[in-house]
């Protein structure tokens, strides 16, 4: 039997990987290979946490900006749009047989548990797959931000980050082709380059804690079993040891 690299494991989700080819909202197939992949770590016994975005649905800060409306509201509704997404996850994790539970840091009973850190440890420890919604419940945090704190609340091993692009680059690689791919990083190298992982908050927060970063293109299949196992795909933010 093959033995992952992690016991236990955050892995997080840009609401833009859900949509696939689409210009808005969740692609069925996308949902599907994911919850089929997330169900194959689950049999090797690791521990599993997501954390996913919406910008598929709504992106806060860029409707402030945009539309006029005040970034604390604005931020506030791109929390609700990470919900919608972690409800449609959980749907299809449970059809596969994968028990879940929803998480959510702002309180709504009647679809989610509040976030409690102790509840969630035990969800994991039971084996089921959690998913922390809303952020962290406050304006003027990314989902980047909360995935890294609730990476450090569980005592998660590592960060996996799924993309729609294969690692890390200089420059975006949509746009320029010659664009360079970084195997390995520290996380100084993303702070001084200005690189766009994640934000300067979790970067910071991963860099106190010694917490790697992999980062790796969701869209292709059987990727994120690569990362679990420890294989060489995508881009590690690690700390330099």
């Amino acid at each position: 039997m093959v033995k992952p690299s992690y016991r236990r494991i955050l892995l997080k989700l840009s609401g833009e990987a859900l949509m696939g080819k689409q210009a808005y909202g969740i692609d069925d197939a996308i949902l599907s290979g994911l919850s089929a992949e997330i169900r194959e770590v689950v049999g090797l016994g690791v521990q599993v946490a997501l954390v996913v975005g919406g910008g598929n649905i709504f992106r806060g800060i860029g409707t402030s900006r945009n539309f006029g409306i005040d970034r604390a509201s604005a931020d506030y509704m791109g929390m609700l749009a990470t919900v919608i997404n972690s409800l449609a996850l959980q749907d299809v994790l449970e059809r596969t047989g994968v028990t879940t539970r929803v998480l959510s840091a702002i309180e709504m009973h009647a679809i989610a548990e509040p976030y409690i850190r102790r509840r969630a440890l035990r969800h994991l420890e039971k084996g089921r797959v959690v998913i922390f919604a809303a952020g962290t419940g406050n304006p003027y945090f990314t989902t980047d931000t909360a995935a890294a704190l609730r990476a450090m609340e569980i005592n998660a091993d590592a960060i996996l980050k799924a993309t729609k692009v294969d690692g890390v680059y200089d420059r975006d690689p949509m746009l320029d082709p010659k664009a360079k791919k970084y195997s390995r990083l520290t996380y100084l190298d993303v702070l001084r380059k200005n690189l766009k992982v994640m934000d300067a908050t979790a970067i910071s927060l991963c860099m106190d804690n010694d917490l790697p970063i992999v980062v790796f293109n969701l869209t292709k299949k059987g990727n994120i079993l690569k990362a679990v196992l420890g294989e060489r795909i995508g881009t590690v933010v690690h700390g330099g040891k």
